[in-house]
């Protein structure tokens, strides 16, 4: 679950330049060279090397991220399973059974990490600022930044992010305190109601 956790704020940092939310440059410049959609969905595909272990775990699947209502993060393969963050709270979804609900509301971890991933999506720059030591740079049409956690708990959760992409995100990788890393490559990015199913947005109902 926890895994399944990590990958949420992964994707819920697609958000943090298509929010009004960093101050100076070059990350302001970073800001306006990216697309600000209110849905953005798409293909992720998943390599996580665990410490001690030669070969990485691969996963792919499609991921949604809705301005105002949450993240939506559909594993395919190896094994089918759905991952969906609201405000409220964190709901992990085997088909049609609720497996795991956490409630931000009585569990610190989710309301940490809700926290943290509506502030990207609001753009909540003091929120980010007390959370994150951002560095960002630009090579001509492309971009990288990367976060750095300054609380130990959140550290401790996600380790250091970093980003790369032009117009959308396109490559993330976050490495754990552990060891672990984590990276994710995004593609076949569409935007907009039409990016997202009817069965993906019955599960925001």
């Amino acid at each position: 679950m926890r895994n399944s956790i990590n990958r949420c704020l992964l994707i819920a940092s697609l958000w943090l330049c298509a929010t009004p939310s960093w101050a100076g440059a070059p990350v302001v410049q970073i800001q306006n060279m990216l697309a600000k959609p209110n849905v953005l969905c798409g293909r992720f595909d998943q390599s996580k090397q665990l410490a001690g272990l030669k070969k990485p775990l691969q996963s792919n699947g499609r991921f949604c991220v809705v301005a105002g209502k949450g993240v939506l993060w559909r594993t395919l393969q190896p094994f089918p399973n759905t991952l969906r963050l609201t405000r409220d709270e964190i709901v992990h979804l085997q088909g049609e059974r609720v497996a795991m609900r956490l409630d931000a509301k009585q569990e610190p971890v989710v309301k940490m990490i809700n926290s943290v991933l509506f502030s990207l999506l609001a753009g909540d720059l003091s929120q980010l600022e007390n959370l994150f030591e951002l560095e960002g740079a630009i090579h001509g049409n492309n971009w990288n930044v990367a976060l750095k956690a300054r609380q130990p708990a959140l550290a401790k959760a996600i380790g250091s992010i970093t980003m790369e992409g032009g117009a959308y995100v396109k490559h993330l990788t976050m490495t754990e305190a552990s060891g672990d890393q984590t990276v994710i490559t995004f593609s076949n990015v569409q935007t907009g109601d039409a990016a997202m199913s009817a069965d993906e947005g019955k599960l925001f109902e």
